[in-house]
């Protein structure tokens, strides 16, 4: 019923651009808070960046500050992240997340590299 599921990953040269798309179903996405996490490997999974279910606020973490803007069209059930001046510390597993009343879900995850 409950779907997450991210596109928009892959491969890039340092100081490049990805958007990143997570399409949602099967809850009512206008209320969730929805967020986007990663994972590098032999790492702990981090937040990245949150917006709230109204779209009026949103936050990224520190070391992605100036260049991810997190973003939501709730008309399209969608969330993106938008990833500028790519570093290769930025090389993760990138997965979205929704909380609301009913629970917490998480998609399935989209690679991204960041190398030369």
């Amino acid at each position: 019923q409950v779907q997450l599921v991210e596109s928009g990953g892959g491969l890039v040269q340092p100081g490049g651009s990805l958007r990143l798309s997570c399409v949602a179903s099967g809850f009512t996405f206008s209320s969730a808070i929805m967020s986007w996490y990663r994972q590098a490997p032999g790492k702990e999974r981090e937040l990245v960046a949150l917006i709230t279910s109204t779209g009026g606020s949103s936050t990224v973490a520190d070391s992605v500050k100036g260049r991810f803007t997190i973003s939501r069209d709730d008309a399209k059930n969608t969330m993106y992240l938008q990833m500028n001046s790519l570093k290769p510390e930025d090389t993760a597993v990138y997965y979205c997340k929704a909380w609301h009343f009913a629970g917490t879900y998480w998609g399935q995850g989209t690679q991204v590299t960041v190398s030369s």
